[in-house]
């Protein structure tokens, strides 16, 4: 198997995109920087051994424990479970790469873009083919890896410290690569490219154009004829070849920008009210006023649809027998638990059917979501179409558990998994509705980002004028399938 067969982009360019080797940038950031901010992006902070010099985020959930030389990319989400249910203190994880040639092939040619010849590269990845990497949500234990001297043994070292009933042991597939590899640490740049869809997450000052990722208003990317996703680097934008994505134009060195600083999440609030935890709430979401509207609310609600009620809880009877109702657990206003209502949607072994389709999950983060999903009744898609089966919902309103507008409520789970998200939702009680529910687009890779940008700008916005926006556009979604059947 040779370079070709298994990279599905164009090989990477040794003369006309770039200076090649650690010099290479995008947007100011090396392939390392690119890396770790990816990470940084799902709440995971990079730690290597021996690096004593950066300091331990208190925003990060997790921490993934790299060597002095390793870039790796994986799917974190199998692994979010088990922090969840064993809450170890180790996660030692073997990632088996399965992508390696047995050379790489690139193509050399003149500034020109004229062909001067091909170069092969029969030097085998100096990290084998499985890679032995660690995550953890211990700050001690995170601080404890990037103190101890990077040495062959570190890693014994650091399993010393932890006891052996709190360590487990996971494997995975992945890529990864070694930082003095620029060619491969090229390529799994590239793959990263592939991988995230909003970069702008951690990296300030982006913009996009189609599928393009540009830095600063000076590059004009119509100067840039790009298919597909790429990434295009200061002073590359008029380049004038085209480029099929997934690619990246690394920075023109005479125009490399300063790199911007790393801010988790990039999510920036108005006030500093998520940066200190959200230790004062928001103002309206939290208000009586607030709190008496949604008792009115859904008290009128619930005599409005008392009739439909015996309706729905007959056909959903019919089906598939009880139970009627679904509660499952998620978390409301600091964090307290409790049982959110709905209408049986799925099969009452929809749990074991989830196992099942796990690697069919078409979500792009904690969530579980697929076209047609198997687990799903006949009476419960009908209910899902004309958002009938959340109405129960409106009993949660009255016992103080949920708002009629706010965020999504979630479980734990699903709450841990981005930190600055989490302090900003758990703020407020949950909603009925909310700004994702009447924003998202379902795009492709982009429902999480999504929920955490409109959760977040929810929780700054907060309004009876944004409230009552919602509340309308919630009932004409409900109602449009009405009208046009």
């Amino acid at each position: 198997m040779n370079a070709f067969s298994a990279i599905a982009e164009p090989p990477p360019r040794a003369v006309t995109d770039a200076p090649s080797g650690a010099g290479r940038t995008l947007w100011g950031l090396r392939p390392v920087d690119l890396h770790d901010r990816y990470w940084a992006a799902l709440g995971v902070q990079v730690v290597r051994v021996g690096d004593t010099e950066t300091e331990i985020s208190r925003s990060a959930e997790l921490f993934l424990l790299l060597d002095r030389e390793t870039l790796v990319l994986f799917d974190i989400r199998q692994f979010l479970e088990d922090f969840t249910m064993l809450e170890p203190s180790l996660l030692r994880l073997r990632v088996q790469d399965r992508s390696l040639p047995e050379y790489a092939e690139r193509l050399v040619t003149t500034d020109g873009d004229r062909f001067l010849r091909f170069e092969r590269d029969y030097e085998p990845n100096k990290a084998g083919d499985t890679l032995r990497v660690a995550l953890t949500e211990s700050r001690e234990v995170a601080g404890n890896w990037a103190a101890i001297e990077p040495t062959p043994g570190a890693r014994r070292r650091l399993s010393s410290t932890v006891p052996r009933w709190r360590s487990i042991a996971r494997r995975t597939e992945g890529v990864f690569t070694s930082i003095s590899r620029a060619d491969k640490s090229d390529h799994l740049v590239r793959d990263l490219v592939a991988r995230w869809n909003r970069p702008d997450m951690t990296i300030e000052g982006l913009r996009r154009w189609k599928d393009a990722w540009i830095a600063g208003e000076g590059d004009p990317a119509e100067s840039a004829p790009v298919v597909g996703r790429v990434w295009i680097g200061a002073g590359r934008s008029g380049a004038g070849r085209p480029v099929v994505g997934p690619d990246i134009l690394w920075d023109d060195p005479e125009q490399r920008p300063e790199a911007s600083p790393l801010r988790w999440f990039n999510i920036e609030p108005k006030t500093d009210a998520v940066e200190r935890g959200i230790e004062q709430q928001s103002a309206h979401a939290t208000s009586p006023a607030k709190r008496v509207f949604d008792i009115a609310f859904a008290v009128l609600a619930l005599i409005a649809l008392a009739p439909v009620f015996p309706i729905v809880a007959l056909a959903i009877f019919i089906e598939d027998g009880r139970p009627i109702f679904f509660s499952h657990t998620r978390e409301s206003i600091g964090g307290r638990e409790f049982g959110c209502l709905k209408f049986r949607t799925m099969r009452k072994n929809a749990e074991e059917i989830k196992a099942q389709l796990l690697q069919e999950n078409q979500a792009d983060g904690p969530q579980f979501f697929i076209e047609d999903d198997p687990r799903i009744t006949r009476v419960g898609r009908l209910l899902r179409k004309m958002q009938i089966d959340e109405l129960p919902q409106f009993v949660n309103v009255l016992t103080g558990d949920m708002s009629i507008v706010g965020p999504r409520p979630s479980p734990r789970s699903e709450n841990q998994y981005c930190p600055g998200w989490r302090e900003a939702r758990l703020s407020v009680r949950p909603g009925v509705t909310g700004l994702w529910q009447v924003r998202r687009t379902r795009a492709a890779g982009t429902d999480f980002q999504e929920w955490i940008r409109y959760d977040i700008e929810y929780v700054e916005n907060a309004s009876w004028t944004l409230d009552f926006r919602i509340i309308a556009q919630t009932m004409a979604l409900v109602l449009r399938p009405l009208i046009r059947s």
